[in-house]
């Protein structure tokens, strides 16, 4: 089980510690990461910190290769690999706090990423998208239309048989390739045909028109470095855990 290395815990310290680097390097010191190297299981603005990545506005987002910002889903599909992360080449500011290998893809905020860019393409004013408005009637409409959906609210929207009826033919097909890849893929089965369902989803956000984030990225030219079992490994503790502080 992979463990959840959260930077706000302070471990005893009465001031609360914050997403900096600097802050990070310190809880790892703490908690010994060097002596157990653990397996992380964390959200990808994380992943940015743990490898020394520059946080925002990056021309080289991908952690494995050159694959920069948001762009179309034409985008191509293999990018040069980072043998190495040096500080100073491609968006590295600081020397890696763990190593690529000990990192694995966070299964929730890649859910979370397809959905939100699921839900950028519907029309604001069409059925699919009016229906998800009345089932989570207390978001604000700024939420809806960014998609920024939690683990427990997708989990709803898959379990309600009503959903898939509010949905023209497009929106039917992404949706259910993206239940499927759920299902078979990034969580405890991984089909024999993981790479079909995984392209299939790739394509049917395609014709809605989604962009390619770095969260799609990793289905579109990583899909190697995925673990054997994702559901061996979690990152919805942290996520929790930051939904629990912001209802604080």
């Amino acid at each position: 089980m992979a463990t959840y290395i959260d930077p706000f815990l302070s471990l005893g310290h009465s001031t609360t510690l914050k997403e900096k680097y600097d802050e990070i390097k310190f809880v790892l010191e703490k908690v010994s990461y060097k002596q157990h190297q653990w397996i992380i299981c964390v959200d990808l603005k994380m992943v940015g910190f743990l490898l020394g990545l520059q946080g925002g506005y990056t021309i080289f987002s991908c952690v494995y290769g050159t694959a920069g910002q948001e762009q179309s889903t034409e985008s191509k599909k293999h990018w040069p690999v980072h043998s190495e992360l040096i500080p100073g080449s491609f968006d590295v500011l600081a020397p890696p706090l763990v190593k690529r290998s000990k990192i694995v893809f966070p299964p929730l905020h890649i859910n979370l990423g397809i959905v939100k860019q699921f839900v950028k393409t519907l029309e604001k004013d069409g059925d699919c998208f009016k229906y998800i408005c009345m089932k989570f009637s207390s978001l604000t409409i700024e939420k809806l239309k960014a998609g920024n959906f939690d683990g427990p609210q997708i989990r709803q929207l898959m379990n309600d048989a009503d959903f898939c009826n509010f949905m023209n033919s497009a929106e039917l097909s992404a949706w259910t390739a993206f239940t499927n890849v759920v299902k078979f893929f990034l969580g405890k089965t991984k089909a024999p045909n993981y790479k079909e369902l995984v392209e299939t989803l790739l394509t049917s956000l395609h014709q809605l028109g989604a962009n390619m984030s770095i969260k799609l990225l990793f289905l579109h030219s990583h899909l190697a470095r995925f673990p054997e079992n994702l559901g061996d490994v979690s990152d919805e503790q942290g996520e929790r855990f930051h939904q629990d502080i912001s209802d604080m």
